[in-house]
Order: C-alpha cells, then structure tokens, then sequence
C-alpha cells in the first residue's frame, strides 16, 4: 500500500497553512482598497493556496527524485 497520497494531502495543508501565516507579515491596507474585507481575505486565501501547493509539489518531487537516484547508480 502506498503512502503518496496522504504524504501528497499532509504536504499541500501543511504548505497552505505556512504560506497563509507568512502572508500575515504583508500589511494589506496599504495595497486593498477601503471597504474590500472579503475580497482582501479571497485574495489571502487563494495566494496561500497558490503558493502552498507550489512549495509542497515541489517538495514532493524533490522527495521523489531524490528516491530515485539509486537507481540511476545501481
């Protein structure tokens, strides 16, 4: 039984949720528009996102990779 699937789920929640915390550190009232709370929080939401699975797919191919070179040498 294989383990990428949940390693591939734990990985992406784990990323959104890192890159949600670090976009806290952006202070967006000096690029939102006044009155745009819910598009301000959208927009949070979908860059972390965005970025999480980014940085998580990369990881994941970088695990991949990185299993494989023994048999490059083998």
């Amino acid at each position: 039984m294989s383990y990428q699937p949940l390693l591939a789920i734990v990985s992406h929640t784990v990323f959104i949720a890192v890159a949600f915390f670090a976009l806290q550190a952006i202070m967006p009232e000096k690029i939102i528009k006044k009155n745009r709370v819910f598009q301000a929080q959208l927009l949070y939401i979908l860059l972390s996102i965005a970025i999480g699975s980014t940085v998580s797919n990369f990881f994941l191919e970088l695990s991949y990779w990185s299993g494989r070179l023994p048999f490059m040498f083998g």
